[in-house]
């Protein structure tokens, strides 16, 4: 008898149980709103990482508050249970209690799962066999467990005196890797790549095949070869840490591959274009770059472009195969960067002659890209699945309406065009042919700016992200997301808010001030106080594109928008009031003055302690609308500029007013207009230069020290 209530307890827990787990309450049905990082800090908008899960979000909770609206109506009109029985309102409150306590240990486990699972850069080295004989055949092995697990059929035919060949397959794509093995020393083998063949299947029925790509080739043979490099290194030079991150990389590259051979085996949404596109039309996007990177090197009397000023006015430099196996674009270099670059050994590659001439090689580029951080743009193109949030259809292309892309080197190129193969099943009919996996999904090229997620995205303001969408959707509405424009999260602040103050929740300042110093002692140090731009800004990481004029047309708002970016962070800007230590100068006010400074001024040989310089950016007003206004003028958006005025050199008096506008018709892509400036004899082209430099903000400085260098002459 003692046992029946130990029974009626475990068969009522476990009722309770099975009744929690398939109704939820109301309590917990709003338990997973209750993460601090649930919602995006920053604007949400159809070229964000987060748009398709934040849409998914926002409905969720929509559904969510309608639910618990119609059961606090049915409690409320409930005539069975009445809110005077004491007995209810106490087993209610008891239930609440002891699910909120299984809740919140729940949330602890899982708080500390993500804290986990988020960590940067967790890798725990790749494993090794101890026997350094055997670690040639681990490398082969490995290499077919990769294709294993990406869903590739893989075998390895072991040939005579040492021969491998791994053979990877897919529906369409095949792999075949040729692997030596080389026994000069019997107790330390050495495995090499032989060499790394693509090829796919183009007709089912007569089996014929076609090498996809050479580059891809060579791509995929490099990376083999280091793996298995670094994986045969003495123990004392070898990192797993690196190996592992080797190995990491190939099995990303070859799942990519597999959704690319998915996508090829539907012969109806593009087939074989998915792999032959982008080297069939890549040939014609160096064509261009070659043209105006002549046109560049023209204009400036050289036989080479700089890099720098052929990235400011010409439509990137297209690098395939530079992070995945795709094409990237590098879209901007500082000037920083670019001395990096310079001063790096140039090698010689044979392959460089096909890409167009500039004074840096493209090893030298690809070598070196990622270590130059936030003072590099690239963007990488590749096939990837998309949400409704992300998606523009095609059919809205108009190739004569939007002002972009402009061809003021290659004027020929404005009649240049590609669309791209792309997937919309949003709208797919559950019994139509396809296969399964494939079913209610979308896949289209991607123009990505974050690295796959590994870099922030580029800050852009309203206006420049309205000419963007207007290249992908010229008669769009501008507004953005599908169904919850009432409920988007706009940023509180300018655009420049989010580039000096990334990822910090603050009240945006009204200005900003810094010190800028002259490398050379030319002149004092120059008081800076930037007026922030009543504009908002978003955060710019990946846009669906439909064809090769979209590409071009993106990429050179995001080149202006960077060019603009990278003169602001120059400096090291600080919120008007907040002293910071770069401008700590001893301040004057109070101080009297001698006869000698007071004839100093007279005589215009004064040195003041600092210079104050008023920085503007002209912008357009903010508008209601995600992306700006409405209207289909397709007007092109005024080129960035940055205006500063500063006081003339005593005796003068008056202002300097100094305007940098980026212009591509300019042989050093920016032009120079100073209004003021009496008896300063500089020539826009050395003040061009100067910009092209890095010393933009200090262009107050030079114009004041020419007046003095005339005045004394």
């Amino acid at each position: 008898m003692g046992s029946a209530p130990v029974r009626c307890f475990v068969v009522s827990r476990r009722r309770r149980l099975k009744m929690q787990s398939g109704y939820p309450s109301i309590l917990s049905s709003c338990y997973s709103f209750h993460k601090a990082e649930i919602f995006s800090n920053q604007a949400v908008h159809p070229f964000a990482n987060t748009a398709a899960a934040t849409c998914d979000l926002l409905q969720d909770l929509i559904n969510t508050t309608d639910q618990v609206s119609r059961s606090l109506e049915l409690y409320n009109s409930s005539t069975q249970w009445s809110w005077s029985n004491y007995k209810l309102i106490s087993l209610l409150r008891q239930h609440t209690s002891i699910e909120h306590a299984v809740h919140s240990s729940a949330k602890n486990v899982q708080h500390l799962i993500d804290v986990l699972s988020t960590r940067p850069d967790v890798m725990y080295g790749e494993s090794i066999p101890l026997l350094s004989s055997s670690i040639p055949q681990w490398c082969v092995e490995q290499l077919v467990a990769w294709g294993k697990s990406v869903g590739m059929e893989s075998f390895c035919d072991e040939g005579q005196e040492g021969r491998y060949t791994v053979m990877l397959g897919g529906k369409v794509l095949v792999i075949d890797v040729d692997l030596v093995l080389e026994r000069r020393d019997p107790l330390k083998p050495v495995l090499r790549v032989a060499n790394v063949k693509t090829s796919n299947a183009l007709s089912q029925s007569s089996g014929s095949t076609l090498t996809t790509s050479a580059p891809l080739d060579a791509f995929l043979a490099e990376h083999i070869a280091s793996y298995c490099a670094e994986m045969q290194l003495e123990e004392e030079a070898r990192n797993p840490l690196r190996a592992a991150s080797l190995r990491k990389n190939i099995v990303e590259y070859l799942q990519y591959l597999v959704l690319l051979d998915r996508l090829a085996s539907r012969k109806d949404d593009g087939g074989i274009r998915w792999f032959t596109d982008l080297d069939e039309f890549f040939p014609t996007m160096i064509a261009v770059a070659e043209t105006e990177a002549e046109n560049v090197a023209s204009s400036l009397s050289m036989t080479k472009a700089p890099l720098d000023i052929f990235l400011l006015r010409s439509h990137s430099l297209p690098l395939p195969y530079l992070k995945s196996p795709s094409v990237s674009f590098l879209t901007y270099l500082s000037p920083a960067a670019y001395l990096t670059l310079l001063d790096k050994p140039q090698a010689e590659n044979p392959g460089d002659a096909t890409y167009p001439h500039i004074d840096l090689g493209i090893s030298t580029i690809k070598s070196h890209l990622d270590s130059l951080g936030s003072d590099a743009v690239v963007a990488t193109l590749f096939v990837d699945k998309i949400s409704e949030a992300n998606l523009y259809p095609a059919s809205m292309s108009m190739p004569n309406a939007p002002a972009r892309p402009s061809f003021p080197l290659s004027p020929l190129s404005a009649d240049l065009d590609h669309s791209f193969p792309q997937i919309d099943n949003f709208n797919l009919h559950p019994d139509s042919q396809g296969p399964s996996n494939l079913k209610q999904e979308a896949y289209a090229w991607v123009l990505d700016f974050t690295d796959h997620g590994k870099r922030p995205g580029v800050v852009m303001s309203q206006s420049r992200m309205k000419v963007i969408e207007l290249v992908v959707n010229p008669l769009g509405e501008g507004d953005g997301l599908h169904g919850v424009t009432d409920i988007l999260s706009f940023s509180n602040g300018s655009w420049v808010d989010l580039l000096i103050n990334p990822g910090r929740n603050i009240v945006s300042p009204e200005r900003y001030t810094a010190l800028y110093r002259s490398p050379n002692s030319l002149h004092p140090p120059l008081q800076l106080r930037l007026t922030a731009p009543e504009e908002p800004g978003f955060i710019l990481e990946r846009i669906p594109i439909h064809s090769i004029k979209e590409i071009w047309g993106i990429l050179e708002v995001v080149r202006e928008q960077s060019w603009l970016n990278g003169i602001l962070m120059g400096c090291h800007w600080t919120t008007e009031g907040l002293k910071s230590e770069e401008e700590d100068i001893p301040d004057d006010t109070g101080a009297t003055a001698t006869e000698e400074e007071l004839q100093a001024i007279l005589d215009g040989t004064y040195t003041p302690r600092k210079i104050p310089v008023n920085v503007f950016l002209p912008s357009g007003s903010p508008t209601d609308n995600l992306f700006g206004t409405t209207d289909l003028g397709f007007s092109p958006a005024s080129a960035p500029k940055i205006v500063m005025t500063s006081p003339e050199r005593a005796p003068i008096s008056g202002l300097v007013e100094i305007t940098v506008t980026h212009d591509e018709t300019k042989p050093r892509g920016v032009s120079v207009e100073v209004h003021g400036a009496m008896g300063s004899d500089l020539k826009p082209a050395d003040l061009e230069e100067i910009c092209r430099r890095g010393g933009t903000l200090g262009l107050s400085g030079r114009v004041w020290a020419r007046g003095h260098h005339h005045m004394n002459a």
